[in-house]
């Protein structure tokens, strides 16, 4: 099928055109909803309810930019709904920015996989603003709209999580390191 098929499939509630939409897009968007999600499994809960968006408002696709776009727009969106349904308890003061923190340099040696595990481990306010900026390109204006949080809140947690990362590739190095030995 060709993408306007299946686009207006998928509006008819045609199954076939939902499962080549899905068939389509689900592993890039799988690949965004990780960067979101603390583990495997909520990020497969994050797409399986991104598609059941997708699904129900593909009304609202106004065939202005891309299709893909639309539906990386909605599982960020889907990933955000279920970090603002998740209790957040403030530890520390996050009016305190920290100095920003360069990104490591060796990076080549550090696997996707390796770092993608890395920013799953992050606390989820950090990881959010993580993946938003650094992944995603959204502003900290924008981050915090989005999070409904300040944007010194937002600078403060990007350069947290920033601290929290280079913290793991460093221990990831000293153990790479002494696996060498």
């Amino acid at each position: 099928m060709v993408q306007q098929q299946i686009l207006e499939g998928c509006r008819k509630g045609d199954r076939k055109a939902q499962r080549a939409l899905y068939d389509q897009y689900a592993a890039s968007l799988y690949g965004c909803c990780l960067k979101y999600a603390s583990n495997e499994q909520e990020a497969q809960d994050i797409l399986q309810d991104s598609f059941i968006t997708i699904f129900e408002k593909i009304q609202q696709f106004k065939n202005e930019g891309s299709l893909e776009g639309w539906c990386k727009r909605i599982a960020i969106n889907t990933a955000l709904q279920r970090y603002r349904g998740a209790k957040v308890y403030l530890l520390e003061d996050e009016q305190q920015l920290v100095e920003e923190v360069p990104v490591v340099e060796y990076m080549e040696q550090l696997g996707l996989e390796d770092l993608l595990a890395m920013v799953q481990q992050l606390p989820d306010r950090y990881r959010m603003v993580f993946s938003l900026y650094a992944l995603d390109g959204f502003s900290h204006q924008e981050i915090a709209e989005l999070m409904d949080i300040r944007e010194g809140t937002s600078k403060s947690n990007l350069s947290r999580a920033r601290v929290s990362l280079q913290q793991m590739i460093q221990a990831w190095r000293r153990k790479m390191n002494s696996d060498a030995i």
